[in-house]
């Protein structure tokens, strides 16, 4: 009896195993389209005019699944273009999205056809270990001296830490070149990864409610801005310094920040919703008064606006974190400072409305939100069932499972450029 059972577990385990291979040829292949449809999403940059906040955020909200598998679906496509054949292995149900994935997020420039090949019959595990073992990048070559022989000109003396900074404009952002003493830099340092720290784990809490990259040290630098903004007078007598003064011609509805260039209609509606803003107006080149005090939102209303909305009203977003009262009838058109006027908004999702990119209407209990086109936002994924039949692809075997001998391995190199 003991020979005829084992028997027919064997004939068993092999049909379960033909119909896992079979089943795991087509998610693999869908998968692959899936991807296909992210990448061509990610190159025209469609995510923004869906009102996402980066492409994995479009593929977590719309697809409905977590944070970490649309970071792995937003890298393969992404970089859908430098590994065609590993993606064609994904599209074709030979590979798996996690293989592809760990690819997409560490693999080198030109490595395509090299790890294509080893993807065939590794592992996830065995691929994550291969591409720690590929080279550093070389760094860039220094450039050639001029031809002619002449010597390079000798710069001149340090003059010392000398605290300066320098700020240059363009159409769209402001860059700082911050120069600090190494006792002040050091503070200043320190100061920034306390509120990086501090936004960390604001982002550990929610990264599974939403799919954002990790705070960065910009977000911490204006953390600490803010931070200062917000402090009690008497900690700075001089607090006035740091409210950013806005002129608005009435007229034509131009505005400029003070001894600042000029403000697009998109960044001047955002300064006068909800931001620390002093709006001076102007007709003709002449001042004719000060913007309204109850602009800003107090913190009674404050409160009760965060027990009512909770969360960025926008579908699909869910941060709720540094949220902004939004006045629904914007501010400068005339419209009041009360619950009723307001919904809290994430700071992406408040430019992106101020912007154009997608739009927020009100009252409050009849909130609607639409992309630029006017399609409405939902928060629910696109999944339905199915009306196609799946695609027609051979059973894929999966990785042979075989322990690798690391010794025998040549990681790939790329061409040097010397």
């Amino acid at each position: 009896m003991a020979p005829t059972s084992s028997l027919v577990q064997d004939e068993r385990l092999s049909c379960l195993f033909e119909e896992l291979a079979e089943l795991t040829g087509r998610r693999n292949a869908i998968d692959g389209r899936i991807v296909q449809i992210f990448a061509e999403i990610d190159r025209d940059e469609l995510w923004a005019a869906a009102g996402a906040r980066s492409v994995a955020h479009l593929v977590a909200w719309k697809a409905g699944v977590s944070p970490s598998r649309a970071e792995t679906l937003a890298a393969v496509a992404h970089r859908a273009e430098q590994f065609p054949r590993c993606v064609a292995g994904l599209r074709e149900g030979r590979l798996s999205l996690d293989q592809v994935g760990a690819i997409a997020e560490r693999a080198a420039d030109g490595s395509d056809a090299h790890l294509a090949e080893l993807a065939a019959s590794a592992t996830v595990g065995q691929l994550r270990t291969a591409l720690k073992l590929q080279p550093e990048p070389e760094p860039e070559p220094a450039p050639d001296r001029e031809p002619d022989g002449e010597s390079e000109p000798v710069p001149a003396p340090d003059p010392g830490p000398q605290p300066s900074i320098t700020t240059t404009s363009d159409e769209q952002y402001t860059s700082w070149l911050i120069r600090l003493p190494h006792v002040e830099a050091a503070a200043f340092e320190a100061a920034l990864q306390s509120h990086r720290d501090a936004l960390i784990a604001d982002w550990k809490q929610q990264a599974h409610i939403i799919s954002a990259p990790m705070p960065s040290t910009a977000d911490a630098f204006l953390r600490l801005v803010n931070a200062g903004r917000d402090a009690e007078a008497t900690a700075r007598p001089h607090g006035q310094r740091t409210t950013v003064v806005m002129h608005v011609d009435v007229k034509d509805r131009i505005a400029s920040l003070h001894l600042g260039p000029l403000l697009t209609d998109g960044d001047r509606r955002y300064l006068s919703c909800d931001a620390t803003c002093e709006v001076w107006f102007e007709r003709d080149g002449r001042t004719i008064g000060a913007g309204r005090s109850t602009r800003t939102v107090n913190r009674r209303l404050r409160r009760a606006l965060e027990h009512r909305d909770r969360t960025c009203v926008v579908p699909g977003c869910g941060a709720t974190r540094g949220l902004h009262a939004h006045h629904l009838q914007h501010w400068e058109d005339g419209g009041l400072t009360e619950l009723a006027n307001l919904a809290l908004v994430c700071p992406y999702h408040h430019r992106a409305h101020h912007r154009g990119l997608i739009t927020i209407s009100g009252p409050a209990d009849a909130l609607a939100v639409t992309d630029h086109s006017g399609r409405p936002l939902s928060s629910a994924s696109l999944a339905r069932p199915p009306t196609q039949p799946p695609p027609e692809v051979p059973p894929c075997p999966g990785p042979t499972g075989e322990r690798a001998q690391w010794w025998w391995y040549q990681p790939f190199e790329p061409p040097s450029t010397r």
